[in-house]
């Protein structure tokens, strides 16, 4: 049997290097091709790209586990930062993306629908996307005019039950979008006097952050990882889960974060 091998990345690595500790690997997709049962990829600080596993472990005492260096904050992200918004006006301003950034697939394209999603009676589908300031995340709004003013909500009702919820943060209904697709994707924002072209502005791009392209891969193990800004699909419970992170359809329990 193979001794386990650790596997370093680090944003200042190459993916032409061998994984060491002195010359880390520069993405952990680069580590994830060539990692084994047992072995293990740590990742220094910085933020990574959608994490895609060509393999699993063999048991739970020959795992393949991803975890970060000790000490440092490691981010994995479903989006990307957009910069040049255009000034409409008051609070709104308006970012026109190649389409190229999402490849072949645009959050802003994508409905949330499928099997037991309830929508009010009338009410207009909702998309996958979304836009993030400063980390906070906005409200989807079905027309370009209700980007302007937008209504400041202190509750919500739930369409399932019909139960009526505050809102616990009400000033943060008033941050908006609104997206139309075509040859380019044009988005509508309300930031509400902050500008987004001195803050971190960044938009859903990728559907998961930590999911292999292929099923059934077990024992792997992920910690300590921060993962955020996925534009998962709506999952009902008898279909796929393309989820944040997930095992792609593993058939057992094996396949599990920690």
């Amino acid at each position: 049997m193979r001794s386990a091998s650790e596997f370093h990345v680090a944003t200042t690595g190459s993916d032409r290097a061998d994984g060491c500790v002195e010359r880390p690997f520069r993405t952990i997709n680069r580590a994830a091709g060539v990692a084994r049962p047992g072995d293990t990829v740590v990742v220094h600080a910085g933020e990574c790209e959608w994490v895609k596993p060509r393999r699993g472990g063999l048991s739970d005492t020959r795992r393949i586990t991803y975890q970060p260096a000790p000490g440092e904050h490691v981010v994995i992200k479903g989006s990307e930062r957009v910069t040049g918004w255009e000034p409409l006006g008051g609070a709104v301003w308006r970012a026109v993306i190649d389409n190229a950034l999402f490849g072949s697939f645009n959050p802003f394209a994508e409905e949330v629908t499928g099997d037991w999603i309830v929508y009010a009676r009338g009410a207009p589908r909702r998309h996958l996307g979304d836009v993030y300031l400063n980390g906070v995340s906005f409200f989807e709004v079905d027309s370009r005019a209700e980007v302007d003013d937008p209504p400041r909500r202190t509750e919500v009702v739930d369409h399932w039950t019909r139960v009526t919820h505050p809102i616990g943060d009400p000033d943060r209904t008033r941050l908006v979008w609104y997206a139309e697709v075509g040859e380019r994707t044009t988005i509508w924002a309300n930031f509400q006097g902050a500008d987004p072209n001195t803050e971190l502005v960044e938009v859903n791009v990728r559907r998961s952050v930590f999911h292999p392209d292929q099923p059934h891969l077990d024992y792997i193990t992920v910690r300590g990882f921060e993962l955020a800004h996925a534009a998962s699909p709506w999952a009902p419970p008898t279909a796929d889960q393309p989820g944040l992170i997930g095992p792609n359809w593993a058939k057992d329990g094996s396949s599990r974060t920690t």
